[in-house]
């Protein structure tokens, strides 16, 4: 039998790319630009930022205040030369435990290291008595880098008093929300009852308000804002503009303005809807010259329009909208009283989804304006019941059968419509 080896535990310090290039850019520093009292706040900046512990701070303050005054003046060297049990006495730590520390600080880049072969720390000394080189703790990587130190303590000092300040937002908003519904007294205690269910997943969601995600936080913190506002009955979103405003000039004179214009301009008649002209207004008054004209754009289009026809899916009454999505009173809407009304809260329900605006525009131009915001309030009342897990996919999809000519959004009206009325009798 052959004698065991044995395997020695490798001896000296791990030298890594980043610890060559720490050590590099030591030799490189010109001595005198920092003093040792700049040093000393950059450490303990470096520690409120998180950037070292307690312990580490603690370590690099003892190395910093050991070396002399005169030592980071121009022509200077410095360089500590204590033991790893003198600086273990110093901050109450074990020799091993320094030594640990002190590896992190090296790949850190905060100090560097020179080693003798006996693992002692002491200088060298030339003929006439000056250093020529030392074996020991080195400061002036700490040096070089104290410009790009303070940088990074100033950004990340930016950056945690942005994220306390969201944090400080988020918890307003969760007060002010379960504060409205509290007091809130216009709403059925089922609303409330779902509307507060949907305010403490929320909060059960986020948690710890310093450590979620930023985007996260913030559309969380947007929800709740709109939740709280509705239940006050407050609109934050600017008043949409009378009717009649937009349609009379806004420099009107002495002389008589004609106005022509329907009563209702933005409501689509249920003639129009059922006739195969309902995109051409006042047809038959045109004259014959107007339907020829008609007629032969329809006929150089041909293939474009029919496929345009395809898309768009027939409309069902505002009505049937509104009782097939109970949510949208949920959240604070009333019922809309034209399409223009459910055209501008659309936008609105895909942020409060997680709808992407490129996916809401896709469908506004495949399906048209009126059919996309029926099938965004679709999809958001499915978001709300957790049906759907992902409602930008859910919407895509919709536009992807209007395409083909293969969604039915009457069907998925008064299906949502009759299943409502059920659950409402039981």
């Amino acid at each position: 039998m052959g004698e065991p080896t044995q395997h020695k535990r490798p001896t000296g310090r791990r030298m890594t790319k980043e610890r060559a290039e720490f050590r590099r850019l030591a030799q490189s520093t010109e001595i005198g630009t920092v003093t040792r009292g700049q040093l000393a706040v950059l450490a303990r900046n470096l520690m409120t930022i998180g950037m070292v512990t307690t312990a580490e701070y603690a370590l690099l303050e003892a190395i910093i205040t050991t070396a002399k005054a005169d030592a980071f003046d121009k022509g200077g060297r410095p360089i500590v030369y204590k033991s790893n049990r003198q600086l273990g006495y110093d901050i109450n730590k074990s020799p091993g435990r320094v030594s640990r520390i002190l590896s992190r600080l090296y790949d850190l880049g905060l100090v560097t290291m020179q080693d003798s072969a006996n693992f002692k720390r002491y200088p060298i000394r030339d003929g006439e008595g000056d250093i020529a080189d030392a074996c020991g703790i080195d400061l002036r990587v700490l040096i070089a880098r104290h410009h790009e130190l303070d940088q990074l303590v100033r950004q990340k000092r930016e950056e945690i008093r942005v994220r306390d300040s969201a944090a400080r937002r988020f918890r307003d908003a969760l007060r002010a929300a379960r504060y409205a519904l509290a007091s809130s007294t216009e709403r059925g205690e089922a609303i409330l009852g779902r509307i507060g269910s949907r305010v403490e997943k929320i909060a059960a969601f986020i948690g710890s308000a310093k450590h979620a995600p930023a985007h996260v936080r913030r559309k969380a913190t947007m929800l709740l804002e709109w939740l709280a506002d509705r239940l006050r009955n407050v609109n934050r979103s600017p008043q949409a503009p009378d009717i009649d405003a937009n349609l009379t000039c806004a420099d009107v004179e002495n002389d008589m303005h004609i106005q022509i214009t329907t009563p209702r301009p933005f409501e689509a008649r249920n003639d129009e809807r059922r006739s195969p002209n309902g995109e051409q207004i006042s047809s038959l008054r045109a004259g014959s010259a107007s339907k020829r004209a008609f007629e032969e754009s329809l006929g150089s289009r041909s293939r474009q329009s029919n496929r345009q026809l395809q898309v768009r899916p027939s409309l069902v009454a505002l009505e049937d909208v509104w009782r097939a999505t109970p949510s949208l009173a949920e959240y604070g809407y009333q019922p809309p009283r034209s399409w223009a009304d459910l055209d501008r809260i659309a936008p609105k329900l895909c942020r409060i989804a997680g709808v992407s605006e490129d996916a809401r525009q896709r469908a506004v131009d495949r399906m048209g304006q009126q059919a996309a915001a029926v099938a965004i309030a679709l999809t958001f009342e499915k978001y709300t019941r957790a049906e759907i897990s992902s409602p930008g996919g859910y919407l895509r999809a919709m536009t992807d059968r209007a395409a083909s000519g293969e969604l039915h959004l009457n069907r998925s009206v008064f299906g949502l419509a009759a299943r409502n009325s059920m659950e409402a009798r039981t």
